[in-house]
């Protein structure tokens, strides 16, 4: 990218600040704000912003001002490489590792930077998602990739913006939005395990009115949970329907409402599991549920913001064996928040600060056939109050520094904070990063208080504590047809809970997880868009063993053409994962580490429109069937083909 900033560079940043020409739904997390237009309301002229970043600040900002490591997927790249899983979207991203048990359904869990699964925060369209009643954790599992607009994964302790949860770093999810006149599409798709899909979506949008409401059902008969190479052939499918909605209204220039809703039904057939899993009759049946509901409005000509939101979250689902329920979890969240933005200028600096205040109630609810005649409570209430300071000189350097004060009623109060710098250097297509924070990751409800017929909380656990940092450097060559991006980080961990038997505790000492990330875009024709990505991570614990599930190297590359006058696509993806521990159990739940084989993955992809409104399409992922296992004793899909249509009207 160019550092030689031409003056519509300083004009985005002020429209963006000032929000005189921006309409406010572009700085919403219900809008795209991958690329946006700007138009002045007295002149024909129109200012293209640049790539913005929705996670890495308390307010949008564009990407080439953040300090921190941060990578955005686009609908687009989604949609070439026809990706139906979004845990399988990040794992095309620097620095993220993905577990997945068994097919699709599975247990999915993402790791950024050698974290815990519940050190991730995740949000969708500004919701937290994560189960107060599965550990806290958000399983990618029932997660399918339709009608996302963009994925964003902010890298490192974030805490001072977002509190306990964000110790490795966000993933951001946002989806589209209604736009331009009535409108919709179909798309089905069938493949092999006796896969079949299908989704709708209807679409409208004006400058006072927006909407988009959309339905998929997926159904599989997928491959056995349990490897099937250790004698499990028994298949376990897959069931997932899935809605949402999202409604925009904006009655004057200043003055926003917004409303999205998701839920998803799913039935998932399973395994046993003792010292590995087996076959067996078993099933998970669930529901999700996320809402939001939020409020804009901005005075001052538009350099004064507020927002004010409502969000509520719910999962449940039951545990079935030979079709009787054995357990059921039930986990809510209702969380309040409101933020104020206010942006000036003083010569050639910039100066935006933003304060907000959130509260938090999660709860947990349980039983067990395990203790029949019981159901177990248990409520977490938290306060948040967090600031931040953005200051841009002459449109090249900028700084930012964050703070957070947290109260609740489980442990001390918090403190946590983060400082960013980035330059973009004069004369150069160079741009230099920088990033220091501090993270706080609470216990978990079922840390504290939960039980299985294996399993009894630690009520004396204490809140996870680290601190990171990461710096990086990225080059623009030949007139931006390659971008190179080098980053290093390391983080520190005190007080790591982990499982221990039967419970679990806080690891003494200090665990240390240091790395490299590196990617590459490359455009080397007008048709063609290659990117490269590579990581490696050295991971301990604070006794000096390998942290499990954490491959020191992972790599992907993914290849998009288009041909026939962009009515042909064809394109590849190479997912490496290296060798990497994971947990054996002994018959006294004892635990061993062992090695898993490293593994490549090949999927290739096709589509043509046949005409303007109507799409055929086609992949085959694991082209050269390989047979690999990312949690110990779970299998994985071989060779396998999918076919499919898209109309649109």
């Amino acid at each position: 990218m160019s550092t030689n900033r031409p003056p519509a560079f300083a004009r985005s940043r002020r429209l963006l600040r000032t929000g005189l020409t921006l309409p406010l739904v572009a700085l919403s997390p219900f809008a795209v704000a991958t690329v946006a237009t700007a138009e002045d309301a007295d002149t024909d002229e129109a200012t293209r912003l640049g790539p913005l970043s929705v996670s890495a600040a308390r307010s949008p900002v564009p990407v080439e001002t953040v300090g921190s490591a941060v990578t955005v997927i686009t609908a687009e790249q989604i949609e070439a490489l026809q990706i139906r899983q979004v845990d399988d979207v990040l794992r095309l991203v620097p620095g993220v590792a993905v577990s997945r048990t068994g097919s699709v359904g599975g247990m999915s869990q993402i790791r950024i930077r050698g974290s815990e699964g519940n050190q991730t925060l995740v949000r969708i369209d500004g919701i937290e998602v994560s189960d107060p009643s599965g550990g806290s954790e958000f399983d990618f599992g029932h997660l399918l990739a339709y009608e996302i607009e963009r994925i964003e994964v902010l890298r490192g302790p974030q805490s001072a913006l977002y509190g306990s949860d964000a110790v490795g770093g966000v993933i951001d999810i946002t989806t589209k939005r209604g736009s331009g006149p009535l409108s919709g599409s179909v798309r089905t798709e069938a493949g092999s395990f006796d896969t079949r899909e299908a989704v709708g979506t209807v679409s409208y949008g004006d400058q006072i009115f927006n909407a988009l409401v959309s339905a998929q059902s997926f159904r599989t008969d997928g491959i056995s949970s349990a490897d099937e190479r250790a004698g499990n052939p028994e298949k376990d499918g897959y069931r997932n329907r899935s809605a949402f909605a999202k409604f925009g209204l904006r009655p004057s220039e200043d003055l926003e409402f917004a409303l999205v809703g998701r839920t998803v039904r799913y039935r998932a057939e399973g395994d046993g599991y003792s010292t590995l899993p087996y076959d067996a009759d078993q099933e998970t049946r669930g529901t999700q549920t996320f809402l939001r509901g939020e409020a804009r409005y901005a005075m001052a000509d538009g350099r004064w913001h507020h927002k004010i939101g409502l969000a509520s979250t719910e999962h449940d689902r039951d545990y079935r064996d030979t079709g009787s329920i054995t357990s059921t979890y039930l986990g809510r969240r209702l969380k309040v928040d409101y933020q104020t933005d206010y942006g000036f200028e003083t010569g050639a600096a910039s100066h935006d600060l933003s304060f907000g205040v959130d509260y938090e109630r999660e709860n947990a609810r349980t039983w067990s056939s395990w203790a029949p005649g019981s159901i177990v409570k248990h409520d977490y209430e938290s306060t948040g109050f967090a600031g931040e300071y953005r200051l841009g000189l002459y449109d090249q350097f900028f700084l930012s520094a964050a703070g957070r004060y947290d109260r609740n009623g489980l442990f001390d109060d918090q403190h946590t904070w983060r400082v960013t710098a980035a330059w973009l250097i004069p004369g150069t297509d160079t741009r230099l990063r920088a990033s220091y924070g501090t993270g706080i990751k609470n216990p978990t409800l079922f840390e504290l208080y939960g039980y299985t017929n294996t399993y009894q909380g630690n009520p004396s656990l204490r809140p996870e504590e680290a601190t990171g940092w990461d710096a990086g450097v990225e080059h623009s060559f030949l007139d931006g047809k390659l971008v190179v991006d080098l980053g290093w980080f390391r983080q520190d961990i005190e007080k790591l809970i982990q499982g221990s038997g039967s419970s679990s505790e806080n690891l003494a000492g200090t665990s240390r997880i240091n790395g490299v990330e590196a990617s590459m875009t490359i455009h080397p024709l007008s048709w063609m868009d290659l990117r490269l990505a590579y990581t490696y991570t050295d991971g301990e614990d604070s006794d000096g063993e390998e942290l499990v599930r954490r491959a020191p190297h992972i790599a992907s590359a993914d290849l998009m053409t288009r041909f026939l006058d962009d009515r042909a696509r064809a394109g590849i993806a190479v997912i490496y994962n290296g060798e990497q521990k994971d947990w054996a159990y002994n018959a006294d739940y004892s635990r061993r580490p062992v090695t898993l084989d490293d593994y490549t993955l090949v999927n290739l992809t096709a589509a043509y429109d046949l005409t303007d409104t109507v799409e055929i399409f086609g992949r085959i992922d694991n082209l050269f069937d390989e047979e690999y296992q990312e949690v110990l004793g779970y299998g994985s899909r071989g060779r396998a083909g999918y076919a499919g249509l898209r109309m649109r009207f």
